[in-house]
């Protein structure tokens, strides 16, 4: 076991692939020389050559268009898009084009494709630098997408999204880069919970608490707030947003009989809405009030200096608890 940061470790998993299968290359704006904006592919140029990792121009369409062609021609590319909201002139690409060839094309093309999104916010940036497009490609059928939240996922999930042979966005939470765990630098991924699986990150009995991404350290401090107080609440790490692991949340909303979702995204349309119908859909009759979302609000993203207001803290997401447990709560103010 290594102790290693977030971002560490996805350049450990990186680099693990490019030395196991010489057809990886990873594509990107300054991922090479500079070594990504986050520092995430430093050293990899050196290491592995400028024809394995490739500094690109700044064009988006023109980095996803060229993973395409090298899919199409048994490569497994790595695309890296510099910002969640740099995504967009990709979006073409992505979703008429790299999430239909495979049925487009009868299951004769496959795409073995990744494409790096450094996500959400927290960090104190901009709009562009701090958006959570997580819910576009969740609904796009055809296109898998993940999310990590911890150096030891970083590590093992990257190199899993490479062996895939599906597209993958890896939504990375740029707040969580330099947050440091233990990694197991020599596993086997056979070994390794597999890509599409949710994890329960702390077992409870009063509420389900389902979260992803940057948000699961909150998550994970909520429930540890709330124990002080009597409430024990079971938190669950999403990890894979398109397939949903819902046997996993089902199983313990019918266990709790509660839940709560949180994430950065706005809440109209957001995966808290699906996971919210599913649930109720499936588990009506287990549940003991209705679900809550607790998310972004739905505005542009907002200057740095507001952006505590903007995303979901321990507060909003006790408050949420607060809510379905029929607690004194900001919309009651008392007993339900």
């Amino acid at each position: 076991m290594t102790t290693m940061t977030m971002a560490k470790a996805l350049n450990a998993g990186l680099a693990r692939a490019l030395a196991d299968d010489g057809k990886v290359v990873l594509l990107g704006e300054d991922i090479g020389t500079l070594g990504g904006v986050f520092r995430v592919t430093d050293g990899l140029q050196a290491r592995f050559g400028k024809h394995r990792v490739v500094d690109t121009p700044l064009s988006e369409s023109g980095i996803v268009g060229t993973a395409v062609g090298l899919a199409y021609r048994g490569y497994r590319p790595v695309v890296e898009i510099q910002f969640d909201g740099f995504v967009y002139p990709a979006f073409d690409q992505l979703v008429a084009q790299v999430a239909k060839l495979h049925y487009r094309s009868l299951g004769r093309v496959r795409m073995p494709l990744v494409i790096r999104i450094p996500f959400g916010g927290g960090i104190g940036a901009a709009e562009h630098h701090s958006e959570s497009p997580e819910a576009y490609f969740a609904h796009t059928a055809g296109l898998r997408v993940v999310a990590c939240s911890n150096p030891a996922d970083a590590f093992t999930m990257i190199r899993q999204a490479i062996a895939s042979d599906d597209p993958v966005v890896f939504l990375e939470p740029k707040r969580r880069y330099h947050a440091k765990g233990e990694v197991d630098d020599g596993a086997s991924l056979d070994d390794a919970r597999p890509m599409g699986v949710a994890t329960v990150v702390a077992p409870g009995t009063d509420a389900t608490l389902v979260a992803y991404g940057g948000l699961v350290p909150v998550a994970r401090d909520a429930a540890l707030a709330a124990a002080e107080d009597g409430i024990s609440i079971e938190v669950i790490d999403l990890r894979s947003l398109a397939p949903l692991d819902l046997g996993t949340v089902e199983a313990s909303v019918r266990r709790t009989g509660r839940l709560v979702v949180a994430h950065e995204a706005g809440e109209q349309g957001g995966l808290g809405a699906e996971l919210v119908a599913r649930v109720t859909e499936s588990c009506f009759d287990y549940l003991e009030s209705a679900p809550v979302r607790v998310t972004g609000h739905d505005i542009p993203y907002p200057p740095a200096r507001l952006e505590r207001y903007h995303l979901p803290d321990l507060d909003r997401i006790l408050d949420g608890v607060d809510r379905v447990l029929g607690r004194p709560n900001s919309l009651s103010g008392a007993e339900a």
